[in-house]
């Protein structure tokens, strides 16, 4: 595979780092990167993995796109609602950059459909907004052995990690069980600064970057969190292994696993 010379001019930015060059330019357009939810998170980091030239991105949301979207999801417009959300980020990205081949998928995630998602990609990301999809997500990719990045956002504060088979403990490891229902807020009841949202986004397309390139720091056995009112970043270190984990089932010796849970107010 070479690149066409409006190619080389389009990543001219990417290839004069010298942890991309050329070759990563190649590994990026070979890449894929499935996304599921494109509201909020889903957007700004459709938008940059489709300008960094990743080649495939998949989409899926059953949603449409709503007034009250346009606040942080700067995917779609005013022009697109009511419009399925997947096509608006669709039509954005093949505005963005005409390389990319986009997937869309009008379709809630479920347990019916979640392993034929992920089968045809080389990483996923979780940018959904309730606790049963992203315990889902990763109950799948990990079964899966796909890699994934999930991100929460909620306020002022969100929250990342990224699971990369046999390198750290994935999500359930850390929260366990979703929530009750109704016990912690969401976006909705409380609010979200949108700037936020593209804060974390933007983070896990840098995380699917620097996977898709094979070089980098990963949030693998970290967990991310940042308060963007008062402008505090935080990497908390997390176990290797938790032993009573119900997907992934690693072993992790001498130190019980309830110590490593995060509390049910961290999550977001």
């Amino acid at each position: 595979m070479e690149l066409t010379r409006e190619q080389q001019e389009h990543y001219a930015r990417n290839i004069a780092l010298q942890e991309v060059g050329t070759e990563g330019q190649k590994k990026l357009l070979k890449g894929s990167v499935l996304i599921i939810g494109a509201g909020g998170l889903g957007s700004p980091a459709a938008m940059y993995l489709a300008a960094a030239g990743v080649g495939t991105i998949g989409i899926a949301d059953a949603d449409v796109v709503d007034l009250s979207n346009l606040q942080r999801q700067i995917a779609h417009s005013t022009e697109d609602i009511g419009k399925a959300k997947v096509e608006s980020v669709q039509e954005t990205i093949n505005k963005l950059n005409p390389d990319v081949n986009v997937r869309s998928y009008q379709v809630f995630a479920s347990e019916e459909n979640m392993m034929n998602l992920l089968r045809e990609y080389d990483f996923v990301l979780d940018a959904t907004d309730n606790f049963t999809a992203k315990f889902l997500i990763n109950d799948a990719c990990v079964r899966a052995e796909k890699p994934f990045s999930h991100a929460g956002i909620l306020r002022h504060q969100g929250q990342l990690m990224t699971y990369v088979p046999g390198a750290g403990p994935c999500y359930r490891c850390i929260f366990k069980n979703p929530p009750p229902e109704d016990a912690v807020s969401n976006c909705k009841q409380t609010g979200v600064i949108g700037a936020t949202a593209g804060v974390l986004g933007s983070l896990q397309a840098m995380e699917a970057v620097k996977y898709l390139l094979g070089t980098g720091e990963l949030l693998t056995g970290k967990l991310l969190t940042c308060d963007t009112w008062n402008m505090k970043f935080r990497t908390i270190k997390l176990p290797d292994h938790v032993p009573d984990c119900t997907v992934c089932k690693s072993r992790f010796d001498g130190v019980k696993a309830e110590n490593h849970v995060v509390s049910e107010e961290k999550r977001l």
